[in-house]
């Protein structure tokens, strides 16, 4: 048995200065900026949400800019064994920490570890 959830709506942005695009995107959605650079790289950033909503996380990009999901699980190779039953694909395997994958319909998404300390509230458990 596993557990799994949304767990982060990522914009990806091909642009020269994120913080800019993290400015718009924070009065956009009426969202605090909670951190300016996550990682220290300059390629993350990430708006302020409640703890039963999904992360806002930016990630600077070389591809077209879109929009991808991030699902959360507390067992990453369960969880990509289960998508790929219904017939996702695994992509790659980054940093060693999570699994880019692509649905049937060609949408690629992320397979990643638990990103909050509470693991809840709306979890999917899968047998």
């Amino acid at each position: 048995m596993h557990h799994s959830r949304l767990s982060t709506v990522v914009l990806d942005c091909q642009c020269e200065n994120l913080r800019q695009a993290t400015a718009f995107w924070s009065e956009a959605l009426g969202k605090p900026i909670a951190k300016v650079d996550v990682d220290g790289d300059g390629r993350y950033a990430e708006l302020e949400t409640a703890d039963d909503e999904p992360i806002l996380l930016l990630q600077k990009v070389d591809h077209h800019s879109h929009v991808h999901l991030d699902i959360e699980t507390d067992d990453q190779q369960a969880e990509v064994a289960r998508l790929e039953q219904l017939g996702a694909k695994r992509i790659a395997f980054v940093q060693g920490r999570w699994w880019i994958m692509e649905a049937p319909s060609g949408h690629r998404f992320c397979i990643v570890n638990k990103q909050r300390e509470q693991f809840g509230p709306h979890l999917n458990r899968w047998e």
